[in-house]
């Protein structure tokens, strides 16, 4: 069941800021666990348009490994740019599971030397800050992703 009960009934931001299709405009979004604060680049995807229009998302944070992921009540298809490796500082969306995922260092399936993902994950954005600092995020932390203006 989604957690993104919080969300405003009323967007507040500009109606020139919110993207109707992939974008070349740089979008930038603040991902917040616990006490951690992420600056993030979204890419030009259908997935990062999805996500984009859907913010602000506010969920509960969950750990696996070296990595967190939360529910969305975001669904999206695998598209060309979902992969099984992870890249640490490439932000992720689970199509199986519909959740944005985080990883900062190996899983516990990756194999040395990798960080693997559960299942294939679309790739949307990419941090622009350091994510190992999500490290001290710990289960059932809150979890917010909102546009920064």
């Amino acid at each position: 069941m989604p957690t993104n009960l919080l969300r405003k009934s009323a967007d507040t931001r500009k109606p020139q800021q919110r993207a109707t299709g992939p974008t070349t405009q740089t979008r930038i979004a603040v991902l917040t666990a616990g006490r951690i604060s992420l600056r993030i680049e979204l890419l030009d995807t259908q997935t990062a348009h999805r996500v984009w229009q859907a913010l602000p998302l506010h969920s509960t944070a969950e750990t696996w490994g070296a990595s967190i992921h939360f529910e969305t009540p975001l669904e999206t298809g695998r598209d060309r740019t979902a992969r099984i490796n992870a890249t640490v500082g490439e932000i992720y969306f689970w199509i199986e599971q519909d959740r944005i995922l985080v990883p900062f260092g190996p899983t516990p399936i990756s194999k040395p030397r990798e960080c693997r993902l559960p299942a294939p994950c679309n790739v949307w954005a990419r941090a622009l800050d350091d994510v190992t600092a999500l490290a001290s995020v710990t289960p059932g932390e809150k979890v917010s992703l909102v546009a920064k203006p």
